[in-house]
């Protein structure tokens, strides 16, 4: 079993930031890719971003390109999403999740936490 929180959701005004944590339980946390999803109201749950289990190779949704971080710290068991420049449309909830080579998908998510963007 794995368990994911998120934090660092909250309220920012249009070009600010915020940085998302995603904290894993269990000590198989660095053999897996974890990836960042998001869902705004009245829409489907869209990919963010993903970081292999190194953190060597991570891919970015081309709406959040050049503007979103994903690192990711195993001593720490936590996955990160530094969000730049936002805009009133990454209003959503964001929500982490654990890879599953195995099922070739993602088989653990968290509660996820909400980020409102003002204009």
């Amino acid at each position: 079993q794995v368990q994911l929180v998120e934090s660092g959701g909250g309220l920012v005004q249009a070009g600010g930031s915020l940085r998302l944590s995603c904290a894993a339980s269990g000590r198989t946390f660095s053999s897996y890719a974890m990836g960042w999803f998001r869902q705004a109201p009245g829409k489907e749950r869209e990919f963010v971003a993903a970081i292999t289990w190194s953190g060597g190779v991570t891919s970015y949704a081309d709406s959040v390109k050049g503007r979103f971080t994903i690192s990711r710290d195993n001593a720490k068991n936590t996955v990160y999403l530094q969000m730049n420049s936002l805009k009133p449309e990454d209003a959503a909830v964001y929500y982490c999740a654990k890879n599953s080579v195995v099922l070739r998908g993602y088989d653990y998510w968290g509660q996820g936490t909400q980020v409102t963007v003002s204009s």
